[in-house]
């Protein structure tokens, strides 16, 4: 079955090596990644929440979807990953109904997490977790777009207490429900990768480096992992520099620090170059 160039190009990619799928958080941030040469990009769901003076994870549906469309157009040679959080549904047949919707905006992928957003129960049960998964795997057949299927099981971010093994059965049960990637955010040495990288069973594995954990992409490959994604990351240190400069400000009277002209001297030759290009 043919499918579009950006679907071919991100199921090529999951096939041999490793690879990094940074993740912007508009239209700026995704042509300046583009520019550096990253074959893939992902949406952040922080990233674009705090775009929109909203905390993670409270980013309605239809919000979420327009902004999708909005990064597939910045980037239309490049295939574009959502973070679809938990498909914005609680039962299975809703969990299909929105896969379809994020398949409208063009996406070569999306990821569904079998996290709640509730405290009191912050994991969806297994098995209704299996068959959300299924679910979205149907939907997926069902258009016939080869959109890549990300499961995410969200142990270790959710506070479970025994997180890698109970991230490791869910991987496995995500990977035999059709999954075509499994994603287990949190693991932070090479060994606790491995475990999930063997729990997939053969399925590429995608690794989250939110913070510095002394692992490099090399160390990663080897780790076995075919993917490597930063989630918010980006979004997050333009805050932090954003957010002392700020305080520093505020509270001290100084101006030292900002920047100055020098970090973002290549922004504006880039931007309008990439414009031209564009035009």
């Amino acid at each position: 079955m043919a499918y579009s160039p950006q679907v071919e190009t991100f199921r090529k990619l999951h096939e041999a090596g490793c690879f990094v799928m940074p993740n912007p958080w508009d239209e700026g941030s995704a042509r300046w990644l583009r520019g550096q040469g990253f074959p893939a990009l992902a949406s952040t769901s922080a990233g674009f929440a705090f775009t929109r003076a909203r905390a993670d994870q409270d980013v309605p549906r239809d919000m979420m979807l327009a902004h999708l469309a909005e990064l597939v157009k910045a980037v239309p040679d490049l295939p574009i990953n959502a973070d679809f959080e938990n498909g914005y549904a609680d039962t299975a047949d809703g969990v299909a109904a929105n896969v379809k919707l994020c398949i409208a905006t063009g996406v070569a992928g999306l990821s569904i997490e079998d996290a709640t957003g509730r405290t009191e129960d912050p994991l969806y049960p297994f098995e209704l977790a299996v068959e959300r998964v299924r679910a979205a795997r149907r939907a997926i057949d069902e258009t016939g777009s080869g959109v890549l299927l990300t499961a995410r099981a969200e142990c270790f971010l959710t506070g479970h207490p025994d997180p890698l093994n109970e991230s490791a059965r869910r991987i496995s049960a995500y990977a035999e429900a059709g999954a075509d990637v499994l994603y287990a955010p949190g693991p932070k040495t090479s060994a606790d990768i491995g475990t999930i990288v063997t729990a997939a069973g053969g399925k590429p594995v995608n690794a989250l480096v939110y913070g510095d954990f002394g692992l490099s992409v090399s160390d990663i490959a080897a780790a076995g992992a075919r993917r490597i994604s930063i989630g918010g990351a980006l979004a997050r240190a333009a805050w932090a520099a954003f957010i002392e400069a700020t305080r520093l400000i505020k509270d001290e009277g100084s101006f030292r620090g900002f920047a100055g002209n020098g970090a973002s001297a290549p922004l504006n030759p880039f931007f309008r170059d990439d414009l031209k290009a564009r035009s």
